[in-house]
């Protein structure tokens, strides 16, 4: 990151007032969450998504489902909000940004104050019955899978699943929101994203101007009026101090 591309992003929010993010899982990473694809880190070198994060895999084997997604996804819920989280609270606290459109189900860019957060995977705070359609803490259900049981419903004894989008399943609403939000959008500001997750990297071909800050290349780099190669947090902090 050098002072100009922090001067030119500077420029793209001063001149595009209609401006939402899209963050991916580039962005918790400085919280210790683990993204899905970094060699070596990423989550996808220890599990296969098909065979413990789909559908197909709650329904064929619930309780082994249950026990690995409890490994892999509760420490998440006990993470903390990270310089870059705190940044995009600022950026909408301050009206730079009127929306957060986020693939990530770690909740922190509410711990750490947003607002108008569209989590188009989903979430790690609640569950829900298959029978009732009751919703439960998913803390509870993490309870339950650690005790080497099926979570199921107190109310009708029931299998729960997590509130998250598995593979095989259909976009939950906030998507749908999300896809508004980037019409209607001047600027979209991608943090933290591969851009390689269908559908929800589609939502950078809508606005007007693209900017886009990650570690690595994109398959939008291209398309994009900039392009960041660095850490989120470094780089949206010095945004913010450089606006506000």
């Amino acid at each position: 990151m050098t002072k100009d591309q922090v001067g030119a992003l500077v420029g793209l929010f001063r001149e595009e007032r209609n401006a939402i993010v899209l963050t991916g899982a580039g962005i918790s990473t400085e919280s210790g969450v683990p993204d899905f694809r970094s060699p070596g880190t990423g989550l996808y070198e220890t599990i296969d998504p098909m065979e413990y994060l789909s559908v197909r895999a709650l329904y064929v084997r619930p309780t082994a489902f249950w026990q690995r997604f409890t490994e892999v996804f509760e420490p998440a819920t006990l993470a903390e909000p990270n310089a870059g989280h705190a940044a995009v609270a600022r950026l909408e606290e301050a009206g730079f940004i009127s929306t957060v459109v986020t693939q990530n189900i770690d909740g922190l860019h509410q711990k750490a104050g947003s607002r108008n957060v569209l989590e188009v995977h989903g979430h790690l705070r609640t569950a829900r019955c298959f029978g009732c359609a009751n919703s439960f803490p998913l803390g509870a259900a993490f309870e339950q899978a650690r005790a080497g049981t099926l979570p199921t419903c107190s109310e009708c004894g029931e299998m729960l699943r997590p509130d998250v989008v598995l593979f095989g399943d259909m976009m939950p609403e906030a998507f749908d929101r999300a896809v508004e939000a980037a019409r209607s959008a001047e600027l979209m500001l991608v943090v933290g994203s591969s851009l390689s997750v269908s559908p929800a990297n589609t939502l950078a071909f809508d606005p007007t101007r693209l900017a886009i800050i990650n570690r690595d290349p994109t398959p939008f780099d291209e398309r994009a009026d900039l392009v960041i190669n660095a850490p989120a947090g470094e780089t949206l902090t010095a945004l913010v101090n450089a606006l506000l």
